[in-house]
């Protein structure tokens, strides 16, 4: 992946000092009416995909921690049929990637997720949770920033340049119901790889 060119400033050391709200887990819950609005006022489909991006750290503790949040993972793709699996990208950072058809089932299993980091006491290795649309004029993101508190919208056109018309279409749309990243320069970009895929492939 070529997302992480600035990730230090992106989302770790600069925008935990910049930040201006504490994360809180349940801000990922407002992501359950936002699929609504996406879909009734903006014409964009889910993917069926959502993601978690953590960092790692050397240690036992934070290994066990993973293996409880797949364990809960693993536990909810018992009850609700909502998949998952890891990927570690090509600059070591870790994804948790659920595949649903069900959008309020991403948004629980992302929201588990990172409350079991949180409980496990690595809520600070949590970079962002991120949420895929997509519609006739290509593919759409919101981006939770765990270090900012807020989220943000991403629209990739290849993997360089950004639809900043949608993104701002998206800003004013969904204004208001949820808690917005209103400095648009920690709008940071998380690039795909190639022209067409996810930015945790």
């Amino acid at each position: 992946m070529g997302i992480f060119d600035t990730i230090r400033a992106v989302f770790g050391t600069s925008a935990e000092t910049d930040a201006t709200r504490e994360a809180d887990p349940e801000d990922l819950f407002g992501m359950s009416t936002a699929y609504v609005t996406m879909e009734a006022d903006l014409g964009y489909d889910h993917v069926g995909e959502a993601a978690l991006c953590f960092s790692g750290v050397d240690s036992t503790r934070f290994d066990d921690a993973v293996s409880m949040v797949e364990e809960i993972l693993a536990a909810g793709e018992i009850e609700t049929g909502t998949g998952f699996h890891r990927h570690e990208d090509d600059h070591g950072y870790h994804w948790f990637v659920l595949e649903d058809d069900d959008p309020e089932d991403l948004v629980t299993s992302v929201h588990f997720a990172a409350d079991q980091f949180i409980e496990e006491g690595f809520g600070s290795r949590l970079l962002a949770a991120v949420f895929g649309f997509e519609n006739g004029d290509g593919r759409a993101y919101w981006i939770y920033s765990f270090r900012r508190g807020a989220y943000y919208p991403f629209a990739p056109d290849g993997t360089s340049d950004r639809n900043q018309r949608a993104e701002f279409k998206l800003q004013s749309v969904l204004d208001g119901e949820l808690g917005l990243e209103d400095d648009e320069s920690y709008w940071y970009p998380l690039w795909p790889d190639a022209p067409g895929r996810h930015p945790w492939e």
